[in-house]
């Protein structure tokens, strides 16, 4: 959840050196339990071993570590290339950086056409327990090191060869797909909670790749992209998915040519299936994202499983049969992709210099005709009217000043151009402040800053069903106000690398503070102060005082989480609310958040109720997942029940709904939409206690929705006539869309008999750490619920 770092704070590569970089890369200890080791492949602490020998063999081959893993494991960034001096590394930075920021120049420079390296980057292991991708970079990495063939060192002469051998070290030893923090680093990247995919985007930035594959398994068949409509309507695809597919083609012979029986059939999705089995969509993946950065990207997926049930239940030598054909589809199409770029390296840099021209230009994106490349139709045509500018209110007109700063480093990080205006100006009647920020769509990125910031789009009536998630957007969902301009800007700004401090403190030494709860950041200063001691209570309108008594305290809150004290209005001191311990049943992605804004949190489920947890000191049982009510055992339910009879319950979802019931706390009746439907949704205020400054956009994933609202349940947020902004929800059987939702109560709460107070959301606030301006509501209702 903690703030992106600028782009250019934390380089993952050191631009003064040429190549080779030889680096000594620290050995990890001999890990027996490593899970690579029972399929004959190379476990983690091999890597730096291999990879240091191969250096002091070769001047072709240079190894660096551009970041670690949750577990402080090294990530390493090998790249193949020949020998340059500093000066040579020096004039291919310059190129690279004149095709983003001067397309139009970049077209025109011959000596660029001829002698610019073309990039490419091979990502593997991004998912721990798919680890044959790393394997297969390796063979590559020592055959290319070591080759004398003339037509290998004629590769590297013309071309530099990137590959991340695994950027999911945690999950290769340990077996699992997400990283240590419980994470699908894979669905990360538009968000960048995790340090894997940071790492990952900020190696993209500066290496700047025309083609990228990520090595992926398994789906029975061998797939490779690219992907079934709908496609991403930010995208140039035009000059995407005529190099996507014939490197596709290409891939796809390389891997028949293995000869096995099980290589005999490739999958490319846009090719063989239906609209929505396998879309490129959402911006959440590793190649679709890369897309955006100037990369013709791509997933690979092995046929042939060994994880899971598999890893558990076959014998050791079918596995180690199976890892060894996949190693060598992983070798093919990081082989053929390879060739590919070296044999299309002059239009791959053409189209990348496009891409980046288009977007200065503000050119709208072309129509694509029927048949452009094979099978292309009327599905296949997305595109989106971009916006003259965005902007990003300071002060005046701003929701919450630290949630805006926040979205603007994180525009930043992503290399989207940000820049702060010098004097106030005038939007569509709406005076906005010197010191806003302004987004110019007249930028090389545009497709990037526009997928972060657009509210998104329906797409329920283009296809029957989504791969992963449909709607999100930073814009509606981060708890910053922004607003859009069709037409761009004539305001004098200056280029912003950092977004300005935040963070105040009313005046008055002997007056009492208000914190207002709108942002994550205020959350954190909250449970901050509370555990210096400072007696903070609750307004009835969900508002923390600070007494004056604790005024240096507030001021280093305020200074340290970039947060606003304003002065409280006399007498508005509430009830006293305790620091808050909370049991929760919850998925990891919760667990992160509630944990990152300064709660104490205790992992509970049925089995650890039923082993005798000790809810003795918790104030909320915070319910998602993982806790059944009906399988408690006597024991453990009536400790539950000798809880609720005094703490307090929040829940989250048909988990946390179905617990409420069983529980018998809140008289109200849940329903539910289709499981997939998931998007970003309108709501409305309600009456209660805890969603006074909540946004007027959520974030859902099988919606749910509550009914019959019984004696003193209030309506904190309800669905808005015309609810999904964003996404895909179509009614299911039982008929309950979008339309079935409109009016009804997203979250509810209230007092039960027996005294316990209770939150339930039938939205989804803590999603994957994205919708960051949800988090402040969930801290009221914790904060509420437990005091």
């Amino acid at each position: 959840m903690g703030d992106s770092a600028p782009s250019g704070q934390n380089n993952a590569l050191d631009e003064a050196q040429g190549y080779p970089r030889q680096t000594d890369l620290r050995e990890f200890p001999e890990d027996p339990d490593d899970k690579s080791i029972k399929l004959g492949l190379t476990p983690y602490h091999d890597i730096a071993p291999q990879l240091n020998e191969l250096q002091e063999r070769s001047d072709r081959v240079s190894a660096e570590v551009v970041g670690q893993s949750t577990e402080g494991r090294d990530l390493y960034l090998v790249t193949l290339t020949s020998p340059e001096s500093p000066a040579e590394t020096a004039q291919q930075n310059r190129w690279r950086d004149l095709i983003e920021d001067d397309p139009t120049a970049a077209a025109a420079d011959e000596t660029l056409a001829e002698d610019y390296k073309a990039p490419i980057w091979i990502n593997a292991n991004i998912h721990g327990d798919e680890w044959e991708g790393t394997d297969g970079a390796l063979d590559v990495i020592e055959r290319l090191a070591t080759s004398e063939d003339a037509e290998d060192v004629e590769l590297l002469d013309s071309t530099r060869i990137y590959l991340t051998v695994s950027n999911n070290p945690d999950g290769r030893v340990a077996g699992t797909r997400a990283n240590a923090a419980g994470f699908d680093v894979n669905r990360d990247f538009i968000t960048s909670s995790q340090p894997e995919s940071r790492a990952m985007r900020d190696l993209l930035i500066e290496t700047q790749p025309l083609v990228m594959i990520d090595e992926h398994g398994y789906t029975s068949t061998t797939l490779i992209e690219p992907g079934t409509p709908p496609h991403g309507q930010n995208y140039e695809y035009d000059l995407y998915i005529k190099h996507a597919y014939e490197n596709a083609l290409g891939m796809e012979q390389a891997v028949k040519d293995l000869g096995y029986s099980e290589t005999a059939q490739v999958d490319i999705p846009f090719r063989d299936f239906e609209p929505g089995e396998w879309d490129d969509w959402p911006p959440i993946f590793t190649p679709m994202y890369s897309i955006y950065q100037g990369a013709v990207g791509h997933t690979i997926e092995f046929p042939l499983r060994v994880n899971r049930a598999d890893y558990e239940q076959l014998p050791e030598e079918e596995l180690q049969r199976r890892s060894g054909i996949n190693r060598e589809v992983a070798e093919a199409t990081i082989d053929a992709a390879i060739e590919y770029t070296d044999h299309n390296r002059d239009e791959l840099i053409d189209d990348q210099i496009e891409l980046f021209r288009r977007g200065w230009e503000g050119e709208a994106q072309p129509e694509i005709p029927d048949g452009y490349v094979p099978g292309f139709g009327e599905e296949d045509r997305y595109s989106v009217e971009f916006p003259g500018a965005y902007v990003i209110p300071a002060g005046h007109g701003q929701r919450s000043d630290r949630a805006a700063a926040r979205l603007v480093d994180h525009l930043v990080a992503h290399d989207v151009r940000v820049t702060q205006a010098r004097h106030t100006f005038h939007v569509d009647g709406q005076r906005y402040a010197k010191g806003s920020y302004v987004v110019d769509m007249h930028q090389p990125k545009r497709g990037l800053a526009n997928v972060i910031l657009a509210a998104g789009k329906d797409i329920s009536d283009d296809v029957p069903g989504m791969y992963d998630i449909s709607g999100w957007s930073h814009g509606l969902l981060w708890g910053a106000t922004v607003a859009a301009s069709d037409d761009p800007l004539s305001v004098r700004t200056t280029p912003v690398s950092a977004a300005g401090p935040t963070g105040s403190v009313s005046p008055g030494p002997n007056a009492d503070l208000a914190l207002t709860l709108t942002d994550g950041a205020d959350v954190k200063a909250a449970t901050f102060l509370l555990e210096q001691g400072v007696e903070v209570t609750r307004g009835e309108d969900g508002t923390l005082i600070v007494p004056a008594s604790a005024r240096a305290q507030a001021v280093v809150a305020a200074e340290r989480f970039g947060v606003e004290f304003t002065r409280a209005d006399r007498g508005s001191a509430g009830a006293p609310i305790v620091e808050p311990v909370i049991a929760a049943a919850a998925s990891d992605d919760e667990l992160l958040v509630l944990r990152e804004l300064g709660f104490d949190v205790r992992p509970v489920s049925t089995a650890a109720l039923n082993e005798g947890f000790d809810l003795s000191d918790v104030s909320t049982l915070y319910v998602s997942t993982g806790l059944d009510y009906a399988e408690l055992d006597a024991e453990a339910r009536a400790a539950v029940d000798e809880f609720l009879a005094d703490g307090g319950l929040v829940t989250r979802g048909s988990g946390g709904a179905a617990f409420n019931e069983a529980a018998d706390v809140l008289p109200v009746t849940s329903e539910a939409g289709r499981s997939d439907a998931n998007g970003v949704v309108s709501v409305t205020g309600g009456e209660g206690p805890v969603s006074a400054d909540a946004p007027e956009h959520s974030f859902v994933y099988s919606p749910l929705w509550f009914t019959d609202l019984g004696e003193g349940v209030h309506a904190e947020q309800r669905y808005a006539d015309d609810p999904l902004v964003a996404g895909h929800w179509l009614p299911g059987d039982n008929g309950n869309g979008p339309g079935a939702a409109a009016g009804q109560a997203s979250v509810v709460s209230g007092e039960a008999a027996g005294g316990t107070r209770a939150v339930l959301f039938g939205t989804e606030p803590l999603f994957r750490d994205h919708p960051k301006g949800l988090y402040a509501q969930v801290a009221s209702a914790v904060f509420w619920a437990g005091s």
